[in-house]
């Protein structure tokens, strides 16, 4: 590109609030002067693609009651904002219909681009892009963070990183838009409707991510009103006639194979409309917590930290993978002294026959759930510690890792009881009534645990802050610092995998054994009804608005 920008003006006088910056009370005036500077600095010495962009970010201060606070607005001009989607490759639609990269070269190709058209680029693609910039902050020459000699830098460190792991910086999110907002609540759940949900207004909004997990929910959902349709006559008429049950099952196997081949095919609908079927793989950009050498990108040719895939690999192979089968043979292991306990419980049941005997039948089966939830705690954190070691490149590729091994154990820990007492004990009463109140069980919990609890605390929250804020004498816009206010204190979303994980659990109840239980896809609809509806409400009321990811389906959990 030929042209250069250094003439166009950045002026405060485009500044839009759109991400938020807190730093820790009493952080030095010197590392906030480095961070900020850093932040609308130009990128000098990056190669010849980036030195283009020359159009700086833009921050400003937030004024609020407590003066230790150090919190920041950081926006961008127009123009920053164009380069911006140019450097993360955003595919937007041309005026002959087509889907490309966009490039700010050939702007006037694309539909509803003018100049003074601040809406090309939606909110959520907007906070992408300054989100893109602030984890690309790298360190070149310093060697530690100005004003905390004991948080070390070296080149092709993430400074954003480096300044969470130092307790430097507490948080960066965006900011929400309360009209459109308010606009997404009313269509999306502020009324009760038989109808498909918003996913363009929920992309626009939330991002490409978010808008395809509602989408899959969605579709999921309907594709069990078949299996729940055939399943309750099934109960109804044939309950004990297990022979009726083998057609079902023949059933289930073609069930679960059409959805999901249809569900690539709408998934890839979808992402084609919104662009990121499209996106390039190499636009994908470091993870922050990746380290390496600094080096030249072969592809960009802009400089970013390199690291051997072989030690990668020797790290996976070598250490995570065992660790995963030892976990894997523990789970087992417990299983095995659960199913003693029981049989324990049912010896000393028949020869007591009393309340008390009644009551230790329960006993293994609590203490088995209350372990398996401690196991999966403490197996997620190590899962997350082992993947983040393993030193990814790209968030995709840490993410699809850090599925494979949770979704593992996860597997075994909820089926591996359910297929020991079909096919060892082969108990099909034992089995409906464990599957029963193993998938009723769990969906109450998580509906509780993920949606009714947040948002109660949430309401409380924000109430206080309220109080607060009317006591509050400051010049600054005192709706956007109530409205900091209250989206800080906010709990952050840490993205789908818990949902999907959910989800992936309760098809595997389905698919697997609602030939013993015909019941299961009729638990699940009900579920996945109000599972649409709190989990539209956690993410509008309760939780920060997360940053927009593009991406091009569910990723390695279509698997």
């Amino acid at each position: 590109m030929a042209e250069s920008w250094s003439f166009l003006d950045t002026s405060e006088s485009d500044f839009r609030p759109l991400v938020v910056v807190e730093l820790a009370k009493g952080t030095k005036e010197e590392t906030i002067e480095w961070f900020t500077e850093r932040i609308v600095d130009k990128k000098a010495n990056g190669g010849e693609y980036n030195m283009i962009f020359c159009a700086q970010l833009l921050i400003k201060p937030l004024v609020m009651g407590n003066e230790d606070e150090h919190i920041y607005l950081v926006g961008a001009s127009h123009l920053r904002l164009l380069l911006g989607a140019e450097t993360v490759g955003l595919v937007k639609e041309c005026n002959d219909n087509s889907m490309r990269t966009f490039t700010y070269s050939s702007r006037k190709t694309f539909k509803d681009f003018a100049d003074d058209n601040d809406n090309f680029l939606t909110m959520a693609e907007c906070q992408y892009i300054i989100k893109h910039e602030l984890e690309n902050l790298r360190a070149k020459d310093e060697k530690i963070i100005p004003g905390y000699p004991q948080a070390k830098l070296y080149p092709g460190k993430s400074i954003v990183r480096r300044l969470l792991t130092s307790g430097i910086l507490v948080q960066i999110f965006p900011l929400h838009d309360r009209e459109e907002l308010k606009k997404l609540r009313h269509s999306w759940y502020g009324r009760v409707k038989v109808g498909y949900q918003p996913l363009d207004e929920i992309r626009c909004y939330f991002g490409e991510t978010i808008a395809l997990y509602f989408g899959f929910l969605e579709y999921f959902t309907f594709a069990l009103i078949p299996m729940a349709v055939i399943g309750i006559p099934y109960y109804v008429f044939a309950w004990e006639d297990y022979d009726k049950y083998v057609m079902f099952a023949t059933f289930n196997l073609l069930w679960s194979t059409v959805i999901l081949e249809v569900w690539k095919r709408i998934c890839a609908i979808m992402t084609y409309r919104w662009g990121t079927l499209l996106m390039k793989r190499q636009f994908e950009e470091p993870r922050p917590g990746f380290h390496g050498v600094l080096g030249v990108n072969p592809v960009t040719g802009r400089e970013e930290p390199v690291y051997s895939s072989i030690k990668r690999q020797i790290r996976i192979y070598l250490v995570s993978l065992p660790f995963v089968c030892l976990c894997l043979y523990i789970s087992l292991y417990v299983m095995m002294i659960y199913f003693d306990l029981e049989q324990w419980a049912l010896d000393y049941h028949e020869a007591n026959e009393s309340n008390f005997s009644n009551l230790m039948l329960f006993v293994p089966s609590i203490i088995y759930a209350v372990v398996i939830e401690i196991m999966n705690r403490i197996y997620r954190y190590a899962a997350e510690f082992l993947t983040s070691w393993e030193n990814h490149r790209l968030e995709s590729s840490y993410q699809n890792h850090l599925i494979l091994k949770v979704l593992v154990f996860n597997f075994l820990n909820c089926f591996a009881s359910l297929f020991y007492i079909a096919f060892v004990l082969f108990d099909m009463k034992l089995l409906r009534q464990s599957l029963a109140t193993l998938l009723i069980t769990s969906q109450i919990l998580n509906q509780f645990a993920e949606s009714l609890l947040p948002y109660w605390l949430q309401k409380r929250q924000k109430k206080r802050m309220k109080k607060q804020m009317c006591s509050l004498k400051t010049e600054t816009d005192l709706s956007l610092v109530e409205q900091v206010s209250l989206e800080k204190e906010m709990g952050t979303y840490l993205g789908t995998f818990d949902d999907y994980l959910e989800l992936f659990l309760q098809f595997g109840y389905v698919s697997l054994f609602s030939c013993v239980y015909p019941l299961a896809a009729v638990f699940a609809v009900l579920n996945n009804i109000t599972e649409i509806y709190s989990d539209a409400l956690k993410m509008c009321r309760v939780y920060k608005r997360p940053f927009a990811e593009p991406t091009a389906n569910i990723g390695v959990w279509q698997v």
